[in-house]
């Protein structure tokens, strides 16, 4: 056998075995164990704040998609059988909708299947955010795969038409945009955006990116066409047409690709187009604009990256079945099956509201956006709830979360003794642009990540590298912590606080935090004069906040009450500051408070945060009271009446979006995986 032959044959064998692992198989059968069946929105192709496609309705043809700000950025989908267009995808008309059957989501996929009159066809989104590998992580291509079979046992001519509207690259419709068609190795591509091209020169919320270019990308062969359309009438860059390229409305161009399956029988036949975007400069760090990290590599192009993504298709689709299936394994061996199915909804949302940048330092910059929030990029009180996520599977990202914000101390940049709120307004990360600090939450947010850092990685070493600030966090909170004064928290949307208790219970973690990575490096006086005073604040505290049969908002009225999910790091670091009598009394309090849609954040009012419920929930080692916490959490996911990417801040009576949408903080769901990670034992 040549050399050439055993290639090509390797070669099928390889992308046999990825359609046959494809959820768009015709050997799909019943729902995959490690995905769930319905979603407040679904993720088709999310990569960055920038880069994020969401199904809003739960049929794919109901609605067009949307940005996950809501801002509509269609993608249609046709299949044309014996000549009868079926719509799979987009809005249309009632009578030309195909069927579909089913929906599943699951970690780093989301799965259709539709019935097109005599024939069945798969549609499968896969987004390959694959925690543990930076290189894919980083790579904003997404594969959407089409299989096609007969349903009646004959043979049908099958044709399928996918186009993608250039609003994917504008921030809003009035935007001109130029788009061509041309091909680069064994690709064909369209190409599309904004005329003006304003590098890095939109900040704020709700906005989308209107610089780099939109890319589809289809393989070159026999019955693929590809143009740029004019939905206004005309069309230019035909197929065949080498750098063609119009100038157009962003409101009135799409990108399409036609694919002949032929005839259609009972195998399936099998199609795949990739969908990608090149922000060219990504985020701009202290005036420094900075390339994403798949960029990094010399001589890399997008051409060339749609092709690496196109080669390894195989690959990369093993790669995520095998991740689909060890994140709803972790996550039901922790905390069940509808705790398991929550951590699914959260991870490619998660991941999907950051960054990956380098910086001029040499750094790993995992960079956050305050999603819905105020826009904010790096908050480190976003980072906080975010960060259980890649605690279990790639500390490394929680070191990129925090040297943005190490910098900005020890660069001089910010001067103050405690630690920044954010970075700026994403994606300038120039520094903080929060109109108002908050010392005790950044300083206790910071000891204690770092602290983790060190337990995950089992090495003091980052730690070390940033000691001196960490020391004067320390000694702010050691000042000012255990009784703060009035200033806002993380639940800054709750209003200012003076005497909180929930922040107390931070500071003196952190304090705890601080004293063990001491007594790791070695450092002895520090780290028993520092653990001396965590345990006599642990041991203050409450008496200061006892209010009989539960412990208070605050230390000076007695009448309230709220989640102490700050608590969480004392019993999953194994600090033991607290004696078990606060945990178990907060817990059996919380359980005559619980509503409909979840136990509300304090008695201030009826709303809630749904990762801080599962901190708290991790607050309990019963399985029994874990279960009646997270239930409604779960029940909010299935049943809240808003459609959008699941919004973590919710009301308890009706279900309803209080505000946030898309943020990272769902990461912070993984926080029971993380316990029974560390713990070795999961909630019984």
């Amino acid at each position: 056998m040549t050399n050439t032959i055993r290639i090509l044959l390797v070669g099928f064998m390889l992308w046999g075995t990825a359609w046959g692992q494809d959820a768009t198989s015709d050997h799909a059968g019943s729902m995959d164990h490690a995905a769930i069946d319905h979603a407040p929105a679904y993720p088709l192709i999310v990569h960055n704040p920038y880069f994020s496609i969401w199904s809003f309705t739960d049929q794919l043809n109901a609605s067009d998609t949307r940005h996950w700000t809501g801002r509509e950025q269609p993608i249609y989908g046709v299949l044309e059988v014996d000549g009868k267009p079926y719509r799979f995808m987009g809005a249309g008309p009632s009578d030309d909708a195909a069927v579909q059957k089913s929906v599943e989501v699951k970690a780093t996929q989301t799965v259709y299947r539709f019935t097109c009159g005599p024939v069945d066809l798969g549609v499968t989104f896969t987004s390959p955010l694959l925690i543990s590998d930076l290189a894919l992580l980083s790579r904003p291509v997404s594969y959407v795969s089409f299989a096609a079979r007969s349903a009646d046992g004959g043979q049908h001519v099958v044709n399928l038409s996918f186009e993608v509207s250039t609003n994917l690259a504008v921030n809003v419709n009035s935007q001109p945009v130029t788009a061509q068609q041309y091909s680069s190795g064994k690709l064909g591509l369209l190409k599309a955006g904004t005329v003006e091209q304003p590098v890095l020169g939109r900040k704020g919320d709700d906005v989308r990116i209107d610089w780099g270019y939109l890319y589809v990308a289809a393989p070159l062969e026999k019955g693929t066409e590809q143009k740029v359309v004019d939905m206004g009438g005309g069309v230019s860059g035909a197929a065949g047409v080498t750098g063609a390229s119009s100038a157009m409305g962003a409101d009135v161009s799409r990108l399409r690709t036609r694919m002949t399956l032929g005839k259609v029988g009972a195998e399936a036949v099998k199609k795949m187009v990739m969908i990608g975007y090149d922000e060219g400069d990504a985020i701009q760090y202290f005036h420094t604009n900075l390339k994403a990290w798949w960029a990094l590599e010399p001589g890399m192009t997008m051409e060339k990256l749609l092709q690496q993504a196109f080669d390894e298709y195989p690959a990369v689709l093993q790669k995520c079945t095998a991740e689909n299936d060890r994140i709803y394994t972790d996550a039901m061996k922790a905390g069940g099956e509808r705790y398991a199915k929550l951590c699914v909804l959260a991870y490619r949302q998660c991941l999907a509201a950051h960054s990956l940048v380098k910086s001029p330092q040499g750094d790993i910059l995992w960079l956050s956006k305050e999603n819905f929030s105020n826009g904010s990029i790096n908050t480190v009180d976003v980072t906080y709830p975010s960060a259980p996520l890649m605690l279990c599977y790639n500390p490394a990202l929680v070191e990129g979360m925090l040297n943005g914000i190490f910098y900005y101390s020890e660069s001089g940049k910010w001067p103050k003794p405690f630690a920044a709120h954010d970075l700026g307004t994403f994606p300038l990360a120039n520094g903080q642009t929060y109109g108002e600090d908050m010392p005790v939450e950044e300083c206790g947010n910071m000891v204690i990540l770092t602290a983790a850092i060190v337990k995950a990685e089992n090495s003091v070493d980052y730690a070390r590298k940033h000691w001196s600030t960490l020391s004067t966090w320390a000694q702010y909170l050691a000042v000012n912590g255990f009784d703060p004064t009035n200033q806002l928290c993380t639940d800054d949307f709750a209003g200012h606080l003076a005497r909180n208790a929930n922040l107390s219970v931070k500071a003196i973690v952190a304090i705890g935090c601080y004293a063990h990575m001491a007594e790791l490096m070695g450092l002895t006086d520090t780290a028993v004069k520092y653990r001396a005073m965590a345990v006599s604040m642990a041991a203050r505290w409450p008496q200061m906040d006892d209010a009989g049969d539960h412990y208070a908002l605050t230390f000076d009225n007695k009448d309230t009450w709220s989640q102490k999910y700050n608590l969480v790091w004392d019993k999953i670091m194994g600090l033991g500051l607290f004696a078990p009598e606060v945990y178990h009394k907060e817990i059996a309090y919380y359980l005559t408070k619980q509503q409909t849609f979840g136990l509300p954040l304090d008695s201030r009012k009826t709303y809630t945060k749904s990762d801080w419920i599962l901190w708290t929930s991790a607050l309990t080692d019963s399985r029994v009271d874990f279960d009646a916490l997270v239930d409604p959490i779960y029940k909010y996911a299935m049943e809240t009446p808003t459609r959008v990417p699941l919004s973590d801040w919710h009301e308890t009576t009706d279900g309803k979006q209080r505000g946030f949408q898309a943020r990272s903080v769902v990461g912070g769901y993984f926080i029971e995986v993380l316990k029974e990670k560390w713990a070795g034992s999961p909630v019984k």
